[in-house]
């Protein structure tokens, strides 16, 4: 399993001869300038809320792909006004078995709306198996009880968590979290792309030290080479 970084919360995962694309945010991103989405290529794309940082290149990249959409119910019929049939919807709770492993949608405390001020049900998180790993992309969230649910049923090889602060968690209770969930192997996301959200790497990468836990904060490329392969 390979993972690319393609700033603020969006990600390439490699697995199973598949490539899953997450809440793709890429074209407005300043710090993601040397990407371009139109070269993006994916079978899947995951969608954990609306809002416009995890939706920006949703539409077109869907279009040209036909990549199979996985989000909110209501997300999903959203994205059918808009020309995209190639949608699974699925809510809180649910688990699917796809062709590169299973997705199953859980709880993140947070906000969801579409651009256009659509409802686009409840906030989301993943949690994916495959090749004999769980790896659990939080979202946007705040910290919350039902991680300690999560990390009781799943054994997590690796987390996703926010750690930006003023519209998520910041990085003391991204720490907390990753006690709850029981995962030492964070993977950073939601940082530094807006004034509101600018963090110090090296201070938080030495307080998750503090805590036990490894924090990656992985270079913004789609390039092979600059892959986290766990």
């Amino acid at each position: 399993m390979e993972i690319n970084y393609l700033g603020h919360s969006c990600f390439i995962i490699s697995v199973n001869g598949k490539t899953i694309l997450i809440d793709p945010f890429i074209t407005p991103n300043q710090l993601a300038r040397h990407i371009d989405a139109n070269e993006i290529v994916c079978d899947y794309i995951l969608v954990s809320h609306g809002h416009e940082d995890h939706v920006a290149d949703l539409v077109e990249i869907a279009k040209r792909t036909n990549a199979k959409v996985v989000s909110s119910f209501e997300i999903i019929a959203w994205l059918k006004k808009q020309g995209i049939e190639n949608g699974h919807p699925m809510n809180l709770g649910g688990n699917w078995d796809f062709d590169f492993g299973s997705v199953k949608m859980i709880y993140a405390a947070h906000s969801n709306s579409l651009p256009d001020g659509t409802y686009g049900g409840t906030a989301s998180g993943f949690v994916i198996k495959a090749e004999g790993k769980t790896i659990y992309y939080a979202g946007d969230t705040a910290l919350n009880q039902e991680m300690k649910l999560t990390g009781e049923i799943f054994d997590i090889d690796y987390a996703f968590l926010p750690i930006g602060d003023n519209f998520t968690m910041g990085i003391d209770d991204a720490i907390t979290a990753s006690k709850f969930i029981n995962c030492k192997n964070i993977i950073a996301m939601h940082y530094d792309t807006f004034g509101y959200i600018k963090i110090d790497h090296e201070k938080a990468k030495q307080a998750f030290a503090d805590a036990g836990c490894d924090l990656k904060i992985l270079p913004i490329s789609v390039a092979e080479a600059d892959a986290l392969t766990i």
